[in-house]
């Protein structure tokens, strides 16, 4: 049954809280909140606890949710459609498709090299990885420890906020997108790095191809093997 939130006592704990999660851009943990209110850790815990279900019994415009080891206000997801065309009026900042395919792709498949980024996606996505980390939503976690060290890369803790996500493990299962089975096998390898050996060997023919070209003869030497072809040189 719904109802009406109550009134909080003047400088109630929860008001405080509600005071400070209006000033915070990023998810705050519990343990944050009580050591600046001076209270016990559980006892913040309780408190957001209690608001984030206050707010849902009373069915309000806005959730409190815990995403990425802290809580965080967030918009209802009903008031999605309302939300977005008034944010589009003046965020010009949006995600593009490519880069919310590359995000997808590192999301469900980090840490991930920018060659296995693009194994995936099958175009060269290294302008989209810079915005993304422009964005705060990917970030470098470390090196390869073969193939040149390349750069890997993973999702940030600003991209857990942004999305609604606890952790990683909330990710929808990336199967359920796919139209068939085909389509959930072609996943299926892709992520599980099968088909990256496929992309080298193909990358490694390559090069064989260019060293060919490369110890090819030249132009001139061609030249001279057609002239005494011509000359009908005995010796040849």
């Amino acid at each position: 049954m719904m109802r009406d939130l109550g009134p909080i006592a003047p400088h109630s704990l929860k008001g405080a809280l509600e005071a400070l999660l209006l000033v915070s851009t990023d998810a705050v943990p519990a343990t944050e909140f009580a050591r600046h209110l001076g209270v016990a850790p559980s006892e913040a815990a309780d408190a957001l606890a209690e608001l984030s279900a206050e707010y849902a019994d009373s069915n309000r415009g806005f959730q409190l949710r815990e995403v990425a080891g802290g809580w965080r206000l967030f918009t209802h997801p009903a008031y999605h459609d309302e939300v977005e065309r008034y944010v589009l009026s003046w965020d010009t900042r949006t995600l593009s498709q490519a880069a919310l395919e590359t995000l997808a792709v590192i999301a469900y498949h980090q840490p991930v090299t920018r060659e296995g980024v693009k194994a995936v996606r099958g175009v060269n996505s290294d302008g989209v990885i810079a915005s993304l980390k422009e964005k705060r939503l990917i970030r470098e976690v470390g090196r390869e420890a073969d193939r040149g060290q390349a750069a890997l890369f993973g999702t940030t803790q600003a991209f857990l906020e942004k999305f609604g996500l606890r952790s990683l493990r909330d990710l929808p299962p990336l199967e359920d997108f796919a139209p068939d089975e085909e389509s959930k096998q072609f996943i299926r390898e892709r992520l599980s790095g099968r088909s990256m050996g496929s992309t080298l060997e193909e990358a490694a023919s390559d090069i064989e191809e260019e060293a060919e070209l490369l110890s090819a003869p030249d132009e001139d030497d061609v030249r001279d093997w057609v002239e005494e072809d011509l000359s009908g040189d005995p010796d040849d």
